[in-house]
């Protein structure tokens, strides 16, 4: 069995506490050679200026092949392709590009006047400039605002078909919702490669909100076994042990590319990279 393809997300720092954070997580992970890094996008586009300097220092000074997230909030069509051509100018040819939260009070995503109401909009617009390899998201669990599961898999087709390359997940616990989803995938003709979302679990009850926010659906099972691991101090070894167990099985079903949600806390993500065989390269020296 061949060693997978990883990926990481990164957050981008909003004090200089999290900015040395960040740091020391790039330089962690980088050195097991991800095929790309990402940066997210605040929700309601809070973090948009902070984004595009993560996005291009990470760039400059590692090396590292850098995908900016970009979304539809609160920008017209106007500020958003010039977001993307600032990205262009600083040698930046990957975008994972999605609708977006909507701002934070606001119930639900309301679309700016003149800005794109959807990500498939979004997708067509970037396309048309034939600069981005287009990334895109996907839910193995029923999305919130979906109708079912059927609806999120022919709405990522239609964002496929407007010119994403691939999709990656939302993160999920158990490896049977991602081979369902993919099969869904398969049988509405969709070949793009689909990349499970994996969430290395560094605090339990955190996850459990972040969870029900995104509609994954949490095992009863996997509850009671971090409720026994909280109460014997043993949640970081459940927690490795566990998302390694799903990368391989995911591997063993055939899945090339894992992409790890690190929340700018590398260790876990690191520590499941290890247990899965990759090994690490020179790593990267800090940047004065």
């Amino acid at each position: 069995m061949t060693n997978p393809r990883v990926s990481f997300e990164f957050f981008p720092p909003q004090t200089l506490e999290a900015s040395f954070r960040l740091w020391d997580t790039v330089q962690m992970l980088a050195p097991l050679q991800p095929s790309f890094v990402s940066v997210t996008y605040g929700a309601g586009g809070t973090t948009r200026k902070l984004t595009h300097e993560a996005v291009t220092t990470i760039g400059k000074t590692t090396g590292l092949n850098v995908a900016a997230h970009l979304t539809c909030v609160d920008a017209t069509r106007a500020e958003t392709l010039e977001i993307a051509q600032s990205y262009a100018d600083a040698g930046v040819t990957e975008i994972v590009a999605l609708r977006g939260d909507a701002p934070k009070g606001a119930q639900k995503f309301t679309a700016n006047p003149d800005g794109f109401a959807s990500s498939v909009e979004l997708i067509e617009a970037l396309a048309a400039t034939g600069k981005f390899n287009l990334r895109v998201g996907a839910y193995p669990d029923k999305h919130p605002e979906a109708a079912d599961i059927r609806a999120d898999v022919r709405w990522l087709k239609r964002k496929i078909d407007a010119g994403a390359s691939s999709a990656i997940t939302q993160f999920f616990f158990e490896a049977e919702t991602f081979l369902r989803f993919r099969d869904a995938c398969a049988a509405e003709g969709i070949t793009a490669p689909i990349i499970p979302g994996i969430l290395p679990i560094a605090n339990w009850d955190g996850v459990k909100k972040f969870a029900a926010r995104c509609g994954t659906a949490v095992p009863q099972w996997l509850d009671e076994a971090f409720a026994h691991a909280i109460r014997d101090g043993r949640e970081e070894l459940l927690s490795t042990a566990i998302c390694t167990e799903l990368c391989d099985t995911l591997i063993g079903e055939g899945v090339q590319d894992l992409h790890f949600y690190t929340l700018n806390r590398p260790h876990l993500t690191r520590d499941v990279c290890h247990a899965l065989g990759l090994t690490p390269e020179v790593a990267l020296e800090k940047v004065a």
